[in-house]
């Protein structure tokens, strides 16, 4: 009873503030610049693991600025906002994502960066995209498994979206994402979310949980070094691996 009654005062708080995110990107992201809307995005993203019952713990030193593309391991359904809680970036992310109901609206504010994979024209755009963007010198983030997986084992990275990176000259930093229990430092897979297994389900259990540290640890930027993107994808992987058990 009591872990229903925690997950339901969580939820409650979840959905408010969700909902003060939208107010805040229709009614006050048209008239602040940039550098303000992405100190809003991160600020929300602290107060949602906040919401949650999670603390946020940063290891590493993220990269300063841009242009940087951060590859990270994807497991739970909190990690778009614990990485953007740790260090503002620009997502890319599948299509489908930008027709979600609240979901996409805040995507979109955030300024992610939608991927049509169903396409070799839509794959060239968002390459395109990301080139340019990495070019002016944004950050951006990628999960280069391109699902969610169970906490226990990365699956293999793909490469395609690496070329950006190599085209636009610029490094890629490894992260690792992480959940642990706050009271004992025992690893935690309550916000997981396996493929086969409903959104909904993965975020009660998270909201029931005991209070969480999520932490996120970030490795050192590197670049291509003349390593073409499926050499490069296995190294990086390897290196997600070890921060993860670091």
């Amino acid at each position: 009873m009591v872990r229903h009654l925690r997950a339901a005062w969580r939820l409650l708080r979840l959905l408010l503030h969700v909902l003060h995110g939208l107010a805040i990107v229709a009614l006050r992201f048209p008239r602040l610049g940039e550098d303000r809307r992405q100190a809003h995005v991160q600020a929300w993203a602290l107060a949602l693991l906040a919401h949650a019952g999670i603390r946020l713990q940063v290891r590493g030193t993220p990269a300063p600025a841009g242009p940087v593309l951060l590859v990270a391991n994807h497991a739970s359904w909190l990690d778009i906002p614990l990485l953007h809680a740790a260090r503002y970036c620009r997502f890319v992310s599948k299509a489908d994502v930008q027709d979600w109901p609240l979901v996409g609206t805040l995507a979109t504010a955030a300024g992610t960066l939608f991927l049509a994979r169903e396409s070799r024209r839509g794959m060239l755009q968002t390459l395109r995209g990301m080139r340019a963007a990495l070019q002016a010198g944004e950050v951006l983030a990628l999960f280069p498994e391109g699902t969610t997986g169970d906490g226990r084992a990365l699956l293999p990275f793909h490469a395609n979206l690496l070329q950006a990176a190599i085209d636009a000259g610029v490094p890629v930093q490894p992260v690792a994402l992480g959940f642990a229990d706050a009271a004992s430092g025992a690893p935690s897979l309550a916000p997981c979310w396996p493929g086969d297994e409903s959104l909904l389900r993965a975020v009660w259990r998270t909201l029931a949980a005991p209070p969480l540290v999520a932490w996120v640890h970030f490795g050192a930027p590197e670049p291509a070094q003349g390593r073409e993107r499926r050499a490069w994808a296995a190294a990086l992987r390897e290196q997600v691996q070890a921060l993860r058990h670091a």
